[in-house]
């Protein structure tokens, strides 16, 4: 009921708003396909910004209207100002004032904009490796990107992208499996990205499968020997 609450503020607020359809349906897409699911994993105890502390329609209200806000700035040439949904704001959302200051915070610390994807994590996971490890030198990005597109293209994959940070350690590592030369196959990729990432091995490499699975599908098998 409150997703439903929320998403009907969001359809109601892009009609009064005047935004175009594809303002509108972006939103909707960023709200219910990306930020909803990631903000009500959020328990109480998880965060002590109080935008969030605790969740409630009012808090998931200013997070739709952001969505409008970076979907019209993608889409419109002149897009919405900040001035414009802090006011509506102040119209619509009956139990919490907002300020504009509250509306950045809510694109950056908790990291809505295109900073928390996986294109950007793999990147910087990368960087990383060929810090500490000359085999980073052999991991192919061109592969790491090849991947990010076929889990975008099956739709069996699709929750993987509710965990960026997750599935760019995979994808790393499915990277790692497939480009580096057979040589070089000793460095211990899947305790470097535990250590890096603090997700569990098994974890990872449960993941792993399924995306060479994908990929490979008879040949998912076959990076199991170079994980180890």
């Amino acid at each position: 009921m409150l997703r439903f609450g929320v998403v009907e503020f969001l359809i109601q607020s892009a009609q009064l708003l005047e935004v175009s359809p594809i303002v509108k349906y972006s939103a909707l897409s960023l709200f219910v396909e990306r930020f909803y699911p990631a903000l009500s994993r959020f328990k109480d105890d998880d965060t002590k910004n109080w935008l969030l502390h605790p969740i409630r329609e009012s808090n998931l209200q200013l997070f739709a209207l952001v969505s409008i806000w970076l979907s019209s700035k993608i889409h419109d040439m002149t897009p919405l100002s900040v001035e414009v949904l802090k006011s509506f704001g102040d119209d619509f959302i009956k139990e919490q004032h907002y300020t504009k200051r509250d509306l950045l915070d809510a694109v950056l610390k908790f990291e809505i904009g295109t900073s928390h994807i996986a294109f950007i994590m793999v990147d910087e996971l990368l960087s990383q490796l060929k810090v500490i490890a000359r085999v980073g030198e052999h991991v192919n990005f061109e592969v790491c990107m090849d991947v990010l597109d076929l889990l975008y293209e099956k739709e069996a994959t699709s929750l993987l992208y509710n965990s960026p940070c997750f599935l760019a350690a995979s994808i790393l590592v499915v990277a790692y499996v497939i480009s580096v030369p057979a040589q070089k196959w000793e460095f211990p990729i899947l305790p470097w990205v535990k250590f890096v990432t603090s997700y569990k091995e098994e974890e990872i490499m449960c993941c792993v499968r399924d995306i060479l699975k994908h990929i490979f599908e008879p040949q998912a098998d076959y990076g199991d020997q170079k994980l180890n």
